[in-house]
């Protein structure tokens, strides 16, 4: 029994070490969202604040890059994007679900897009009463400037990690998004039964 309380004792040191060591060398100015956490708080909890916080961080560079060298934003640029993966069009409530908004904010970028000459509505050839929205020439020739540029960044952001690292994060991640896409189903089955078969009282 002392054995494992020692063992115990050994991995949250280890982990504490880590936690201080992770925020003194990111310093006040660059701890973020993992400025919330403590070393002793559970390790799931401080996985999901790193797991922000190199998001957000990310994020907020290439936000600040977008604007800046193409006076543009990430949800215009990730729209784009959405299109120039699907070169026959996308409807538009497939692409509001690929992007993760409403309708409304899909429909008020395409407007925009449109105006541009960045975008066009086509009717859909399966269904006459919707229409589908494409890139145009310029729009694709445009996209493709930002995408070079976008993968510029993101090498520029990552170089010194080494391949090693970088494939062992892409595994892990890979992992972790089957892992959590399992969990949230079976979770929802279990709500579904809890619903259909409530407990009596």
């Amino acid at each position: 029994m002392s054995n494992e309380r020692t063992r115990r004792k050994t991995a949250l040191a280890t982990r504490a070490s880590g936690h201080h060591a992770v925020v003194h060398a990111l310093g006040d100015e660059r701890i973020g969202l993992e400025a919330r956490a403590h070393a002793d708080d559970h390790m799931d909890v401080k996985i999901w604040l790193r797991l922000l916080a190199c998001s957000t961080q990310i994020e907020q560079q290439i936000r600040q890059r977008l604007r800046t060298r193409f006076n543009t934003t990430l949800p215009r640029f990730d729209y784009l994007a959405q299109l120039d993966r699907h070169p026959d069009g996308l409807r538009m409530n497939v692409l509001s679900r690929y992007l993760m908004v409403t309708g409304g904010n899909v429909t008020g970028l395409t407007d925009q897009l449109e105006k541009e000459g960045l975008v066009k509505r086509e009717p859909d050839p399966d269904d006459r009463r919707s229409f589908r929205v494409l890139l145009t020439d310029a729009g694709r020739r445009h996209f493709a400037e930002m995408a070079a540029e976008h993968e510029r960044w993101l090498i520029e952001m990552f170089d010194g990690l080494g391949i090693a690292n970088k494939d062992a994060l892409y595994a892990q991640l890979g992992h972790l998004r089957v892992h959590l896409a399992q969990r949230e189903a079976e979770l929802d089955a279990r709500d579904d039964q809890l619903q259909t078969n409530p407990t009596k009282p």
